[in-house]
Formats: structure tokens, C-alpha cells, sequence
């Protein structure tokens, strides 16, 4: 978990902010919001909501009284305490990449994912300090059943890290499953509804729409006091307005709606402003990262969230590159940059991203780890303004027309006064030769194996293990027989 302290950056004016609001409430007011499970229906009905089908409307009153039990901070506890994290407030949290079924790495190329990929960027992240959750769907193991892979990738958390991790979201069954893991692991479920244990990406069926699966997620997560990340998924263009503020307005309308519905299930738990905004490539319909678009919506998404008073999930290195490349590259840091310029308190897909969101890259996620390394340099060194940081002993010793290269005060920082790139080559072209002409793509390929190489098992306890294991056994056998 990282301290950002770096003052948030407003895009957007006061006037502008409250722009947004209200287009936000009449979007909620007069066109609605449309929520596809009975129980949240059943919610909104008893709180006296205009409700027409599966379609409500809300009133702003009504909505600014329930954001308004959202805390602005919380903890999501690690099995080591020294990993436990807080969302909101100046702290920013890094997950790696979510969803992609594909992967990819210079040796063998783009494939379908497995659950030992999946381990091994569990493993990745563990060895990585930039990296302060272990995520949660972060590839797609299609080498296991659909019905039943949601328990290996919980495990997979669990077992090869000690950071926070994320639940599964694919059904309320999922949902249940996740949390039953997480009670054994802290000691019963009495311990997680005090102090959240695993957070729930509840995406949005944009534009307006909640579906059945993802609200059975939110309603059995929201019930046991563990932090949903609301997050309208809008591709500006096709599932949200070209116009980026109208665009905006529609992720807020359908971010409070959900949160709104998190308030009615247990009032004051835990949860998230999530936004995936961008837009898609009007000529190809293929959606856009790293654009000007993406990098406006993540800042002016991020200060709506803080007007709200509401934690925020934005950002990441976004790319819509097949490669780690160039274009990879800058479009990730077009999308980096606004991230910790805006203050996102939860960054999913920090590292490892390719594609749009198909495909898992091991060595981007080497790439992204220096650029993330490289902002955590600046938010911990910054400048100091200490004797030190000022260095009038150099200054004075050097003189006009010197050089520092050997003064008192170089020889003192020269180790640990400037950042030192993990992968970046700095050599001259000579030495950079000698050394194999590597490009940056080669070094990762090289560094994601060494940290899978040194590698550092957290272990768990055996009787908590095979508590585990029993309950995956379990779960598996009625699921898989529920199927036939």
C-alpha cells in the first residue's frame, strides 16, 4: 500500500463537478436504472422507489442519503497483518490484471490460460512490493471446469500469497464460496464482517443495467460487510454517449445506484466508486486504451468519486497494444500517470495487461512493475528539502565551472540518491552490444523467470490447508453433480 502524496489533480470545476451531479440524477430520475434480480427489487420496493418492472427511479434525496453511510476508508485484512490495506483516504492499492482467457510470454506465445499461469502470476505478485493485492480473476484457467475453477483461483490467493485478494463474481453461488474460504482462513465469519477480508468486482451490464449474476455477487457480499467495487463498464461510443461528460454523468448515475442498493443490504458497509471508462476506435468498433479520452475520464471520474466522499477503483496500465511494445508502453503510462495524478485508491490491472483486456502478458507485467516502481519512487523520495536535498556542502566545495562527480556529497548518496531502473538499460551502446543488445521486452523475459525463481513461500497453516482442501472437495462434488 502506498501513501500518495501527491495533491489529486481536478479537471473539472466546481460547476462542472455539479454539472455532472445533476445530469447524473436525471439520468436516475427520469430514465432509471434496471435491476435484474427479485431481491433488489423486493429492496428498492420497500424503500418506496418508483419501480416499473425490472426498471427503478430514484430520487436524488434518496440517493445522497444512502451514499452518505458509505465510509470514506477501510481496512481488508491480509493473513500477514503487515500486508493488510487501507482503501481510501491518500492510500492507492495495486492489483495486477483481471479477466484476460489469453496469455502470453516471448517463449510460447499467445495461448489459452491455465491455472498454473494463473499461480505464477500469484506467485509473481507475491515477490513483487509494488503489487499490495493479489487480485482476483487474473486470467481465465480454461484447463478447468467452468462450473468449479472459481475455487482454484481462491485457493490460488490464499495458498501462494499473504496479500488481500479478490472473491469470485460469477454467480451469488461463487460469491458464497469465496467468503465460506475466507471465514476458514480468518477464523470464522465473525472476524471478516468485522474486518473485510476480500473485495468484489460487480460490474455493470452498461448502459443502465445491473444483471441477475452479478447482483446475486453484490447482495451476498454486501450481506457479509465485504467492499464491492461498483464499476460501470463503459466503452464511450457504444455503450455510453460519445460525449465524454454525458459519459460520465451515466457512470456516475450507475455507480450510486449500485452502492445505493449495497447501503439498503447493510447499511455503512464497505464500498467502492469503480469506473472502466474509455472509448472505442469509431472506424473498427474495437474499444481504445491509453487514449486522451481515457486518461480525461479516469481524472474527472476520480474527482467525482472524492466528491462523494466515496473510495475509488480507476485507472491501470491500459493498453490496447498485442505486444509489450512501444505503443504498450505509452498508452499504459497515458493511463498511469492520471491514476496517481487523480489519487485512485484501488488500481486493478496495475500490471500484466495486453489486448483490451484478452490477454495476460508476462513480460508487460515485468514493464509495468518499473513503471510502478518508478511512481513509487516519487511518492516516497520526492524532493527533500533537507539539508541533504539542498547539498550547499557540493555546492560550496564544487564552486563555478567544477563538477560534482567527486565531491563529499555525491559520495555520500551516490548508491541511493537517484533512482536505479530494475529492467531499463542506462549502459552506452558499447556495453548495451557486449551484453546482448537486449530490449526491454528480453530483460523482462528474463526477470519474470528469476522472480518465479526466488520465489518465497508464504506457506499456511496445515490444519487451515486441509480445511481448505476439504471444502474445495466438497463444493466440487455438488457442484459438478448438481450439473448432470
Amino acid at each position: 500500500m502506498w501513501t500518495n502524496t501527491l495533491k489529486p489533480y481536478d479537471i473539472l470545476s466546481e460547476e462542472q463537478v455539479a454539472q455532472i451531479h445533476d445530469h447524473a440524477m436525471q439520468i436516475l430520475q427520469e430514465i432509471g436504472v434496471d435491476f435484474l434480480h427479485p431481491r433488489a427489487i423486493d429492496l428498492f420496493r420497500k424503500a418506496g422507489l418508483t419501480i416499473e418492472e425490472n426498471r427503478v427511479r430514484f430520487e436524488a434525496a434518496f440517493i445522497e442519503e444512502q451514499i452518505r453511510k458509505v465510509p470514506a476508508t477501510f481496512q481488508v485484512q491480509a493473513r500477514n497483518p503487515t500486508n493488510t490495506v487501507i482503501i481510501g483516504g491518500n492510500h492507492m492499492v495495486n492489483a495486477p490484471v483481471y479477466g484476460p482467457p489469453f496469455i502470453t510470454d516471448l517463449d510460447r506465445g499467445r495461448r489459452g490460460a491455465t491455472i498454473a499461469d494463473f499461480t505464477n502470476f500469484d506467485k509473481m505478485a507475491q515477490a513483487t512490493p509494488q503489487i499490495h493485492c493479489a487480485g482476483g480473476t487474473i486470467v481465465e484457467p480454461e484447463d478447468l471446469p467452468l462450473e468449479t475453477r472459481h475455487l482454484d483461483m481462491v485457493y490460488s490467493h490464499i495458498r501462494w500469497t499473504d496479500m488481500p485478494y479478490m472473491g469470485s463474481v460469477i454467480s451469488e453461488e461463487g460469491a458464497r464460496d469465496s467468503i465460506e474460504m475466507s471465514s476458514i482462513l480468518f477464523g470464522g465469519r465473525a472476524s471478516i464482517e468485522k474486518t473485510p477480508a476480500l473485495l468484489a468486482l460487480v460490474n455493470v451490464n452498461s448502459p443502465l443495467r445491473y444483471d441477475d449474476r452479478m447482483l446475486g455477487a453484490l447482495l451476498t457480499y454486501a450481506e457479509a460487510n465485504q467492499p464491492v467495487i461498483a464499476t460501470p463498464f463503459l466503452m464511450a461510443g457504444a455503450m455510453s454517449p460519445m460525449g465524454l461528460a454525458g459519459t460520465i454523468a451515466q457512470q456516475t448515475a450507475e455507480a450510486l445506484a449500485g452502492i445505493a442498493l449495497i447501503q439498503l443490504v447493510r447499511p455503512g458497509a464497505p464500498c467502492i466508486y469503480g469506473s472502466f471508462l474509455t472509448n472505442i476506435d469509431m472506424q473498427s468498433g474495437s474499444p481504445a486504451f491509453g487514449t486522451p479520452e481515457s486518461a480525461m475520464g479516469i481524472l474527472a471520474s476520480a474527482q467525482m468519486a472524492r466528491h462523494y466522499r466515496i473510495p475509488f477503483r480507476g485507472g491501470g496500465a491500459l493498453t490496447s497494444s498485442k505486444s509489450p511494445d512501444a505503443q504498450a508502453a505509452y498508452e499504459s503510462m497515458m493511463c498511469l500517470w492520471p491514476t496517481v495524478m487523480g489519487g485512485v485508491h484501488f488500481v486493478l490491472h496495475a500490471a500484466g495487461w495486453l489486448e483490451s483486456a484478452l490477454l495476460a502478458s508476462y513480460e508487460k507485467f515485468i514493464i509495468d512493475v518499473e513503471a510502478l516502481r518508478m511512481f513509487e519512487w516519487i511518492l516516497t523520495k520526492g524532493i527533500p528539502f533537507d539539508d541533504e536535498g539542498f547539498a550547499m556542502d557540493g555546492i560550496r566545495e564544487v564552486g563555478p565551472g567544477g563538477h560534482h562527480l567527486g565531491s563529499e556529497h555525491t559520495m555520500r548518496h551516490y548508491r541511493t540518491g537517484f533512482y536505479r531502473p530494475w529492467i531499463s538499460s542506462t549502459e552506452n551502446y558499447d556495453r548495451w552490444q557486449r551484453m546482448g543488445a537486449r530490449t526491454a521486452d528480453k530483460v523482462a523475459n528474463e526477470k519474470w523467470k528469476q522472480l518465479l525463481t526466488d520465489y518465497k513461500d508464504p506457506g499456511i497453516d496445515s490444519a487451515v490447508d486441509e480445511q481448505l482442501k476439504t471444502f474445495i472437495e466438497v463444493r466440487k462434488d455438488a457442484i459438478l453433480h448438481a450439473r448432470v
